[in-house]
């Protein structure tokens, strides 16, 4: 089985969301020792922002085929997706625009739009400094997981997972709370993937 690693944090080792990234990997590793990890910083080698590509030779198409073909190899992918702004970060949706491809992960037919990269698992290590959830009354301002589950869905993926830690920028008791409970929450999926 194949494990598709992605980080987009920039705050490198003051990440919360890479914490939790790695922290669901090396789970999933220890659950099965036999996993392929692949990695993708996409903070530290960013990819450049999508633009029409005429020249298949062009050094940008050949690395828009490499993440499309990573992507579609792998049977699980983890992602780590920081809020920021009430979104994603650029640097993953750069990633993003290169694995929705018509063709390759989905197509348009008579009764619109199908996913073509159903069977795969997506956990999603989301970190938020405030309240977005529903119960915060801020939930219309949530523009990261709401987006993150219409892209898989529209490409047929019906398994994404959410590991949240929400509130890290309140105080440094709601980061502790925050990591605690999204630990706890990584050990849940672990134990269901064993």
């Amino acid at each position: 089985m194949k494990l598709l690693h992605i980080d987009s944090s920039v705050l490198g080792g003051h990440s919360v969301s890479r914490e939790l990234t790695a922290r669901i990997v090396a789970e999933l590793k220890r659950a099965d020792p036999s996993l392929d990890v692949a990695h993708r910083d996409l903070a530290a080698q960013p990819l450049p922002h999508w633009t029409p590509v005429a020249d298949a030779a062009d050094p940008l198409a050949l690395l828009g085929n490499e993440v499309l073909e990573e992507f579609l190899a792998a049977d699980v992918i983890v992602l780590g997706a920081p809020m920021y702004n009430f979104s994603i970060p650029s640097q993953l949706k750069a990633w993003i625009d290169r694995i929705l491809v018509a063709g390759k992960t989905f197509r348009y037919g008579a009764n619109g739009p199908e996913g073509l990269a159903g069977g795969k698992r997506v956990i999603v290590a989301s970190s938020r400094g405030g309240f977005y959830g529903e119960a915060s009354g801020r939930a219309a301002m949530d523009f990261q997981e709401k987006y993150l589950s219409a892209v898989f869905g529209f490409i047929g993926i019906a398994d994404v997972r959410f590991v949240r830690a929400e509130g890290v920028a309140v105080s440094p008791e709601h980061k502790t709370q925050a990591l605690a409970s999204a630990r706890d929450a990584i050990g849940a999926l672990a134990a269901r993937a064993a």
